[in-house]
């Protein structure tokens, strides 16, 4: 079986690639750190003008219908160049709900507007510390209206519309989470940014006060839309991740390269060499069950969920062990504001637990191959 993009897919990578060397360099991700604006604007309007925000929305939704393969390629250019914008928490997230549950009207106004660039949107999941958990939602919905406060929600404090998770119920089943589309521009709803590791990507609170939203599915598979849209995030978000851990791979081979110490390259060096190979060993096996993911997610094949909390867990090792040892191998200098190793420090932990801690995927991968032996 051959896991390997094909050559047209190959083209849309390089294709990205180009763009986003052009315009998003790490003075662009420093510009959305040391500046006032939440995000980068210009380069949201070009991605959609490039077609990349509608690549996995259907044509008859405003997008170009390509598929999830031409998505993962795209978003490792993303996560490779660090892009501050709200591509995941609006693609991966809320399109992929709408995908998943929304009805023809509700995708009809919401997903066109996606992938013309006109639209952010989130999922509002999480309610303070901790990891995905019906027992975790406490916001309750009663007769089409939402009360309660969601914190962190990714990108909260500039999207148009958020996929709200609430409690219609109190008998403690998964049944009780229901799904909930809110227009954010809404009365009684109030955002308020929050400070993050990563000030390149938004973090919000966000509070529902007698807010009206509508049903997104059925009232009783709010969960299970849930797990579906975290598993194919999880597998786009770890592709993202992959970008990541293989530029900080090639950030700290370079300068492994290029700094001489007691007249030889620090590459040279034996303790050098092995950390080097060590962040190339962590970021091929990531790529390889990132690949294997993609594959599940595309085909909607039944071993998804064992895919997608495999490529989670080892493409969050890879980016956090790459981005650490690259600071290593620059060593006084890595530490520094002026290199841009630390970027790739601050998105490694802040997407780390962004769907939930490795210790949670990790048991999931345990549960979900347990079951299927079982089964």
């Amino acid at each position: 079986m051959n896991f390997d993009f094909s050559d047209d897919q190959k083209q849309l990578r390089d294709e990205a690639r180009r763009f986003l060397t052009e315009k998003c360099p790490p003075k662009a991700v420093r510009a959305v750190i040391d500046g006032k604006a939440p995000y980068d604007r210009e380069l949201w309007k070009g991605l959609a003008d490039m077609g990349f925000l509608g690549v996995a929305i259907p044509e008859a939704f405003g997008g170009s219908g390509a598929g999830h393969l031409e998505l993962c390629v795209i978003a490792e250019e993303m996560g490779r160049a660090l892009a501050p914008v709200p591509f995941s928490s609006t693609v991966y997230l809320a399109a992929e709900a709408l995908l998943l549950a929304g009805s023809d009207a509700q995708k009809q106004k919401w997903l066109p507007a996606i992938a013309q660039g006109n639209a952010i949107g989130t999922l509002a999941l999480f309610e303070g510390s901790g990891n995905p958990s019906p027992k975790a939602i406490k916001l309750a919905a009663a007769n089409g209206v939402l009360n309660g406060t969601k914190k962190p929600v990714a990108d909260g404090a500039i999207a148009d519309f958020a996929i709200v998770a609430a409690r219609t119920g109190s008998t403690g089943r998964d049944s009780d989470i229901a799904l909930f589309l809110v227009d954010l521009t809404s009365e009684g709803v109030e955002a308020k940014a929050l400070t993050s590791i990563d000030p390149s990507r938004n973090q919000a609170e966000i509070s529902f006060k007698n807010v009206k939203a509508e049903p997104l599915g059925a009232a009783n598979e709010g969960w299970s839309i849930l797990s579906q849209v975290l598993d194919r995030a999880a597998v786009l978000i770890g592709f993202e991740q992959v970008g990541g851990s293989d530029r900080a791979l090639e950030m700290g081979r370079d300068y492994a390269l290029d700094r001489i110490a007691f007249g030889r390259q620090i590459g040279s060096f034996q303790a050098v060499k092995h950390m080097l190979a060590d962040m190339y060993v962590s970021a091929t096996l990531a790529r390889s069950n990132c690949y294997y993911g993609a594959w599940a997610l595309s085909t909607n094949a039944s071993e998804l969920p064992e895919a997608a909390a495999a490529a989670r867990i080892s493409a969050t090792q890879a980016f956090q062990h790459c981005s650490k040892n690259n600071i290593q191998v620059h060593g006084g200098m890595g530490f520094t504001w002026e290199f841009d190793c630390h970027l790739y420090y601050r998105r490694s932990n802040a997407v780390a637990v962004g769907l939930g801690s490795l210790s949670y995927w990790e048991d999931q991968l345990i549960e979900r191959m347990r079951q299927k032996n079982a089964a």
